[in-house]
């Protein structure tokens, strides 16, 4: 399954179904097949993500910081960094935002 995300303002922003419902879970939206994010909700939308992006460096510092901590190999999940798979949305909803476009999502 693949998310797309698009906004008159912006081209379309594609995820798979894991990070897509992972985004949209730390925004506060519903895991649905369908949706829109509304203008006004997009500082919100914003600040959670960024929220998230910091919460997830900081534990990462922590981890490479202890004895033994990059030993081991990183997984297929962990290889992609929240920071990373959230930037091109954060980009979109500061774009949308400033045009005042609605982002709708569709699987």
């Amino acid at each position: 399954m693949v998310y797309r995300f698009s906004s008159k303002a912006t081209g379309d922003v594609l995820m798979t179904g894991e990070v897509g419902r992972r985004l949209l879970r730390i925004m506060g939206k519903d895991v649905t097949a369908k949706g829109i994010i509304e203008v006004a909700a997009m500082p919100a939308a914003a600040q959670a993500l960024a929220a998230a992006v910091a919460e997830e460096q900081s534990r990462l510092a922590q981890v490479e910081g202890r004895p033994g901590a990059g030993d081991s190999e990183p997984n297929d999940a962990e290889s992609v960094s929240l920071r990373q798979h959230a930037w091109p949305f954060l980009e979109m909803l500061k774009q949308a935002q400033a045009a005042g476009e609605v982002i709708v999502w569709g699987v």
